[in-house]
């Protein structure tokens, strides 16, 4: 419901501006500075109709500027509307500079008043949906990645402080956890956007082949190379070179690869002439790159050439409070392609897509999905249509009692924030609890309460 707060000292004024006002809208009254505060602090309303003479100073405009001025600081978002005598354009002029949205003089005429207060909800509605579309665009400013734990939220903050560079990046995580999704943010949030983004998979194509493919041939190099060709890292040069599952590249192609990095100049198969390439080159695995160097699959020196920057990728079970805004945006997404939208999980559902390991991530989950939108009997998706165990709880949680009552407290303001864009008002009323209540819980868990990226 839309919430106006009407700030009004005289009783007969407050009594013919709220019934101008239909059911759809609930209006709050209040007759002086403090209770205008409160009823502010406790309602977030999107629009206040603001009376300039206000106690101690009925007379003048002193208390009405200095609310004026306390609520465009306390919801810079209100939508606040001054009420001046008729001859008191001066004052309207001064209030409208000072950040008020528009002004309404007296006397009360309820269609003019209707219309002033609909026009300024119109404007609220509108910014607040640009607010929406910003964050459902870009979500955590990164195309594709759904996320509100802080575990992934501070990999997405660090990518977007790496993308403008051209520094060599490795992301490390588990198969499914979407690498190759923040390969490509890191393209397009780079100047090199506009240029080619080229991906290969190393553990995909057969050892003999792979260097053709990432370095090119000339013709006649070898039998069937009938015409020469471009590999992958010439067909990105301006743009971003992605090489995916570079833990399985072989070792003697590890060698070419690090002079590359060293000269940025390649070398067809074939050919005698080195060709200069400027590329960023973006690598990702799944393995412990570690482990592969003491066991010599994997040179040293080219690990700390393509790890100048290393983002480690949580996993899903990894990631609190995620798994359901990930199912959510997944059963919405998807739901529209398969042409079932408006599909809801019931609660056993939700409990199971949270108390689920999810070994196989993202990618598992969008496997589940999509039998689930096909499976679904009604609007509601089940445990059952998910194929997951609804009484499934996380090891070692079981009879920790204390600490599944802080994991299903801290799941719960996540997906209110996360449905509400984080308007900390929506999600408390949301939630059944006040502001200040909300705030000390998102500090007691840690819970980042706004899409902004925060400063390290």
């Amino acid at each position: 419901m839309k919430q106006l707060l009407i700030v009004e000292d005289d009783p007969g004024l407050q009594s013919q501006m709220r019934w101008c006002f239909s059911d759809e809208v609930e209006v709050t009254v209040a007759a002086d500075r403090d209770s205008a505060l409160a009823a502010l602090r406790r309602l977030e309303p999107e629009v206040v109709t603001l009376d300039l003479g206000l106690p101690p100073d009925p007379g003048g405009a002193s208390e009405g500027f200095a609310l004026l001025e306390d609520i465009l600081r306390l919801a810079p978002l209100t939508k606040v509307i001054v009420v001046t005598g008729r001859e008191d354009k001066e004052n309207a002029v001064k209030a409208i500079g000072m950040g008020a949205s528009d002004f309404y003089q007296k006397p009360v005429d309820a269609d003019i008043l209707t219309f002033v207060v609909n026009r300024a909800f119109r404007l609220a509605e509108l910014e607040r949906e640009n607010r929406e579309l910003a964050f459902q665009s870009a979500g955590t400013s990164i195309k594709g990645i759904v996320a509100a734990s802080p575990e992934m939220l501070a990999v997405c903050r660090t990518l977007e402080k790496v993308a403008p560079t051209d520094i060599t990046t490795l992301i490390t995580g588990e198969t499914g956890t979407g690498k190759e999704l923040l390969a490509k943010a890191l393209h397009e949030l780079s100047p090199r956007a506009s240029k080619p983004f080229a991906a290969i998979n190393c553990a995909a194509i057969p050892e003999n082949l792979l260097e053709s493919e990432l370095f090119g041939f000339e013709k006649g190099s070898f039998t069937g190379a009938t015409h020469s060709k471009k590999g992958k890292i010439e067909s990105a040069n301006g743009g971003t070179l992605f090489l995916d599952e570079i833990g399985d590249m072989p070792m003697a192609l590890q060698a070419k690869l690090l002079r590359f990095l060293q000269e940025r100049m390649i070398d067809r198969v074939g050919s005698v002439n080195a060709i200069a390439v400027d590329v960023r080159v973006v690598c990702a695995t799944h393995r412990n790159v570690r482990e592969l160097i003491e066991s010599g699959d994997f040179r040293e020196d080219l690990y700390y050439r393509i790890s100048e920057i290393t983002l480690d990728v949580p996993a899903v079970r990894e990631r609190n409070g995620d798994a359901l805004v990930i199912a959510q945006s997944l059963l919405k997404t998807l739901g529209k392609q398969m042409e079932r939208p408006n599909l809801t999980y019931s609660d056993d559902a939700a409990n199971a897509i949270q108390s689920y390991s999810w070994p196989g991530n993202v990618r598992e989950m969008i496997n589940k999905v999509k039998r689930a939108i096909i499976m679904a009997d009604s609007r509601r998706v089940s445990a059952a249509d998910l194929e997951l165990d609804p009484d499934n709880q996380s090891q070692g949680n079981q009879l920790n009692l204390r600490q599944v009552r802080e994991n299903a407290e801290r799941n719960t303001i996540l997906q209110a924030l996360q449905s509400c864009s984080f308007n900390m008002s929506q999600a408390s009323r949301l939630l059944g609890v006040t502001r200040p209540t909300l705030y000390n819980l998102t500090d007691k868990y840690r819970i980042q309460t706004s899409t902004e990226p925060s400063e390290d």
